[in-house]
């Protein structure tokens, strides 16, 4: 996953607790299974203005942050993020919201994009968090894949999964998938460099 001029799928998330990391993984090593694309995997920084910290320009572990030319330049996006009461974290809708620019640039028109989330119950909003992220991908103009039940793993998961994308139920919160979760995120991300491929022609 070394970055270089070769097209690659951007992997952009939040973790607090690590499962939403877990999974961006997962995603990224489905994304690189036939080698068409790379998987640059990114983060966001927590709201500053809520937290009132003084952030470092990079993280000092993980994922570097986002910027616009990283989403700019995707030939395809898997968006990430725990659920915060149905809904994707503040972070991430921070970092969308400033992202005006590309859409009346229509720059992300026609790509790929898929969404994946975990929360610490398996009633936590993770249905609710997967479709409302796609919201503002919708408006980007990008085509959505999800993970369809030709998917073993979707009939047998007693965790995380859905049609509409990976997820992980933490528990504990120890971040660690179980063997269905990580299936169906590289499932997820196999798909999303398939339609980027196909997309390109």
């Amino acid at each position: 996953m070394s970055e270089t001029s070769a097209p690659y799928l951007l992997v952009l998330y939040y973790s607090r607790s690590g499962g939403t990391a877990n999974l961006a993984r997962h995603i990224a090593r489905g994304i690189g299974r036939d080698g068409r694309f790379e998987a640059r995997l990114r983060t966001v920084p927590p709201v500053a203005e809520q937290t009132g910290e003084i952030l470092p320009p990079v993280p000092e572990t993980g994922a570097v942050y986002c910027s616009k030319d990283d989403l700019a330049g995707c030939a395809g996006l898997a968006l990430g993020s725990p659920t915060r009461f149905g809904n994707m974290a503040a972070p991430l809708k921070h970092f969308l919201d400033g992202t005006a620019d590309l859409w009346m640039q229509h720059t992300l028109v026609g790509r790929p994009a898929a969404v994946f989330c975990s929360s610490a119950t398996q009633h936590g909003g993770q249905e609710s968090t997967l479709l409302t992220m796609m919201v503002p991908l919708l408006h980007h103009g990008m085509l959505i894949t999800g993970i369809p039940y030709s998917e073993r793993a979707l009939n047998e998961t007693r965790d995380g999964g859905s049609p509409y994308g990976a997820s992980h139920v933490s528990g504990a919160g120890s971040g660690i998938l179980s063997a269905h979760e990580e299936e169906l995120a590289e499932a997820l991300g196999a798909r999303l460099a398939d339609a980027a491929a196909r997309l390109a022609g």
